[in-house]
């Protein structure tokens, strides 16, 4: 899964079209995502780039981390995938400590 960016520190004003616009020169793009909040609708600040290949993700990486888009410095980087675990909660039966009992 390396040919999946996060690219953090994006304008608000930054949608999907204008990441990709901004990726496309280093290969393929698959697929350009700005993450937007569920409630507000409005940009989270960050975004994923993937490319159809490894090797065009590192090039994207390389030239694209630290550098200005839409007014601000992004950082860009190989995309880490999240845990798949349950946030939080004790799991089990009933969560009391209740020594066995029930």
């Amino acid at each position: 899964m390396k040919n999946k960016l996060f690219v953090g520190g994006l304008a608000w004003a930054t949608d999907d079209n204008g990441l990709r616009s901004a990726f496309e020169s280093f290969g393929e793009v698959e697929e350009a995502k700005v993450i937007q909040d569920r409630d507000t609708g409005r940009s989270r600040g960050f975004g994923f780039v993937t490319f159809s290949s490894d090797e065009a993700a590192e090039s994207a990486m390389g030239e694209m981390d630290g550098k200005e888009l839409d007014g601000r410095t992004i950082r860009v980087n190989i995309a880490q995938e999240r845990s798949r675990g349950g946030g939080g909660g004790r799991g089990g039966r009933g969560g009391g400590g209740g020594g066995g009992r029930w």
